[in-house]
């Protein structure tokens, strides 16, 4: 075990989210399940949760709002810590058909934290403040 808070890989997470392979989805929820009860958190970065959000639709065929659902309870989980804006694009009202979408307001998020502009071609981004669509 790890003594102390860790960062979660996208393959750990997939394995954990679809349960395929199964001896590794036993050997991931086994692994954070022990983290959890030993209260020590795990942490999801946002570029996993984009991944993890990209691989259940294009490799698994799960649709845009089942794969929002699962990432969302994922995130609900006592002791998994995502970002504070991964956690209000998860929560955004009707995400799933949202233009921009999550991955896109991910990317706004992180521009606006640096304290930039975000620069795009994504015509649906100009209604996001501090954003110009060229």
């Amino acid at each position: 075990m790890i003594a102390g808070p860790c960062s979660l890989d996208t393959s750990v997470v997939m394995r954990f989210l679809v349960g395929e392979p199964v001896s590794q989805y036993w050997l991931a929820r086994a692994w954070i399940e022990e983290q959890l009860a030993a209260k020590y958190p795990v942490h999801v970065n946002d570029h996993v949760l984009a991944e993890a959000y990209f691989a259940l639709q294009s490799f698994y065929g799960i649709s845009k709002p089942e794969a929002l659902t699962i990432l969302l309870k994922f995130s609900e989980k006592s002791g998994v810590i995502i970002s504070v804006l991964a956690s209000e694009v998860l929560a955004f009202p009707g995400i799933a058909t949202a233009k921009p979408g999550f991955v896109d307001r991910l990317i706004h998020g992180a521009s606006q934290s640096a304290g930039h502009t975000l620069v795009t071609f994504e015509k649906s981004a100009k209604k996001l403040p501090a954003t110009l669509v060229l």
